[in-house]
C-alpha cells in the first residue's frame, strides 16, 4: 500500500502505545468474522419473502429512476475476458483486501487501526440485522430483468445452488458488505495517510460497485444501504485526531513537526 501513502517515517510513541496485543486482535477479528458467518446462516429460510422483497427493490429502483443494472452488465458481457475478471474480483478481492488494510493499519497506524476495526465491527454487526428483517434475493436470481448469473455462466463462482449452499446465505443481499468494506478501506487509508495520491483509493469502492452490480450479485440500493450504515458508524466513532505543531527554524519558514494522535483508546 506504500505507493499511495506517505514515505516511511519513524513511528511516533503515541502510535506504538495505541497498538493492541496481536494475539488478542487476531482472536477478536476472527471471532467477529465467525459471528457474522453464523448470523447469516441463522437468517436463512426466508425464500418467499426474499423474492418478494427483491421485486419490491427492483420496482423501487425504477421509481427512483436509478440506472438499470443491465446497463452495467451488458458492458461486461460484451467482452468475455472482462466478465471473467469481474467474477474473479468479486470472489477474491473483498476479504483479502480488507485483511491487508487492517494489517497495514495495525503495523503502520495503530490508532487508526483501532478506529477502523471498531467501525467495521459496527457495520458488520448492523448488517446481520437486515437478513432477519428484510431477506433479499440478489438480482441474478430474478427472472424477467434481463440479468444473468455471470459467475455461474462464465466463472469463477463462490456460490452453489442456494438449497445446497451451507456456507453462506444467498438471500442476504442487503446491505452489500462487499461495497461497505471496500468504502471503509478507502476512507480509512485516506484518513490515515498524507500522500497527495491517497484519494485514488476511492477507485477500490468504485470498482467494487461496478463489479457487484455488473455480476448481478447486488442492487444499487444494497450499496446505498451499506453506505448509510457506514456513514452512521463513522459519525458515532471518530478517527484519531492528527494535529500538527509548527516550530520556527531561525528566520526561515515554519516547518511541521511530528503529528500527535489522540483519541486512540482501545
Amino acid at each position: 500500500m506504500t505507493a499511495l501513502t506517505e514515505p516511511a517515517e519513524a513511528e511516533p510513541e503515541s502510535d506504538a502505545a495505541a497498538r493492541p496485543g496481536l494475539i488478542r486482535e487476531f482472536l477478536l477479528v476472527a471471532g467477529l468474522f465467525l459471528v457474522y458467518k453464523l448470523g447469516r446462516q441463522l437468517a436463512t429460510g426466508h425464500t418467499a419473502a426474499a423474492f418478494h422483497n427483491a421485486h419490491r427493490v427492483w420496482g423501487f429502483e425504477r421509481t427512483l429512476h436509478l440506472p438499470h443494472e443491465t446497463a452495467v452488465q451488458s458492458v461486461l458481457l460484451d467482452k468475455g475476458t472482462l466478465v471473467h475478471l469481474a467474477n474473479t474480483y468479486y470472489a477474491t478481492v473483498h476479504f483479502p483486501a480488507t485483511v491487508a488494510f487492517l494489517v497495514w493499519l495495525y503495523v503502520k497506524r495503530p490508532a487508526h487501526y483501532v478506529w477502523a476495526r471498531r467501525v467495521l465491527a459496527v457495520v458488520t454487526a448492523a448488517a446481520l440485522v437486515l437478513p432477519f428483517t428484510f431477506p433479499l434475493a440478489p438480482p441474478r436470481m430474478l427472472t424477467g430483468t434481463g440479468l444473468v448469473d455471470t459467475a455461474r455462466l462464465y466463472g469463477p463462482s463462490v456460490y452453489g445452488p442456494p438449497a445446497d449452499d451451507h456456507l453462506s446465505n444467498q438471500f442476504a443481499a442487503m446491505p452489500s458488505l462487499h461495497f461497505g468494506w471496500a468504502l471503509m478501506v478507502a476512507v480509512g487509508l485516506i484518513a490515515a495517510t498524507r500522500s497527495r495520491w491517497r484519494w485514488l483509493w476511492l477507485l477500490h469502492p468504485l470498482l467494487t460497485l461496478l463489479v457487484i452490480v455488473g455480476t448481478a450479485n447486488h442492487y444499487w440500493l444494497d450499496a446505498l444501504a451499506a453506505t448509510a450504515m457506514l456513514g452512521i458508524a463513522l459519525a458515532l466513532i471518530h478517527p484519531p485526531q492528527r494535529t500538527t505543531t509548527m516550530a520556527g527554524r531561525g528566520t526561515g519558514p515554519l516547518v511541521p513537526r511530528q503529528r500527535v494522535l489522540a483519541g486512540a483508546g482501545r
